[in-house]
């Protein structure tokens, strides 16, 4: 069964350009995308749907930011994958991610190779 990721993130072009680079596994249905503008549409999308693979999220948003999303999901399903991304890179933001629950923390722009290769590892196949 192809993985199902939860993209969350409040910039308007972000699932044009998921579904761009994951344009080949979508189509070949190795991988699903589903996309949330914030961490309180996101946690509406994982309460109405079990079954997301790994939560891809912007720390950064309006409503809902995305260390606080990772608490809520630490909270309601521990095990479930988090990869918080943020343009704010550094050291500081990377242990904040990690110390809060994210499996891994992503820099923008977002290397996509290196971004199916986590997931590939924590939770999906999209490699």
């Amino acid at each position: 069964m192809a993985p199902r990721l939860l993209v969350v993130d409040d910039e308007l072009d972000v699932p044009d350009l998921f579904r761009q680079r994951f344009r080949r596994e979508i189509k070949a249905g190795t991988v699903k995308l589903v996309f949330a503008a914030n961490g309180v549409e996101a946690l509406e999308k994982l309460r109405a749907c079990t079954g997301f693979d790994v939560v891809l999220s912007d720390i950064n948003m309006p409503e809902l930011g995305g260390l606080e999303l990772l608490e809520e999901i630490r909270r309601e399903w521990p095990e479930l994958p988090v990869v918080l991304v943020s343009a704010y890179s550094g050291q500081t933001n990377r242990e904040k991610a990690i110390s809060h629950g994210a499996r891994e923390f992503v820099s923008k722009p977002v290397d996509f190779q290196r971004l199916r290769s986590i997931v590939a590892e924590i939770g999906g196949r999209p490699a």
